[in-house]
């Protein structure tokens, strides 16, 4: 089903992604979907509430990708973690090395709006946790030392994977996050 609400919602990712919160006018967002302005408003009380949603919507996505790769127990638990970032590097690579929307709405907006800083931390915080637990079958199978904290290991990656999503984005180019995947999983694999 192809609702209205839904158009908005799938040009909002693409856009938002492309152009930031700031530079994302909603007459663009109009125009790209054929949508009427007050159809927007009857699904959106506000531009806020409307990345708001967005965001949601990704986060979708990338529950999905966790799934996929979290999910697949044909895998060892730090092959599954590994492979949830390549998904997501190759989805970047299909949207032209943009990134992360969560990454880039981060730093565009958190040191200004506290919605944003609560809402895309709270996504953050989802994933090392979902991450976490992958990590901590690999710690109890003896891949990873018996001593380390699988939730601060699991913030670590998310760390070490948003620098690299930013360095690509610069880049145009996804050697940032192959090279940041190869030095954490043979870090703590060692």
């Amino acid at each position: 089903m192809n609702t209205t609400k839904e158009r908005l919602l799938e040009a909002g990712l693409a856009m938002l992604l492309r152009y930031g919160y700031n530079a994302l006018g909603i007459q663009a967002v109009l125009q790209e979907t054929g949508t009427p302005k007050g159809s927007f408003y009857h699904y959106f009380r506000s531009k806020e509430d409307f990345a708001l949603q967005v965001i949601d919507r990704y986060m979708e996505e990338v529950h999905r990708g966790l799934d996929v790769s979290l999910g697949d127990e044909t895998l060892p638990p730090l092959d599954r973690a590994r492979r949830f970032f390549e998904i997501s590097r190759d989805k970047y690579r299909q949207d032209g090395y943009l990134g992360c929307m969560l990454g880039g709405l981060g730093q565009e907006l958190s040191g200004v709006s506290k919605v944003f800083a609560e809402k895309i931390e709270s996504c953050f915080s989802e994933v090392t946790r979902r991450l976490a637990v992958c990590l901590e079958e690999a710690r109890l199978q003896g891949d990873l030392p018996a001593d380390c904290d699988p939730r601060e290991m699991a913030n670590l990656l998310l760390d070490c994977w948003e620098g690299a999503a930013l360095r690509s984005r610069l880049r145009k180019d996804p050697a940032p996050l192959d090279t940041m995947l190869d030095f954490y999983f043979s870090a703590v694999s060692a």
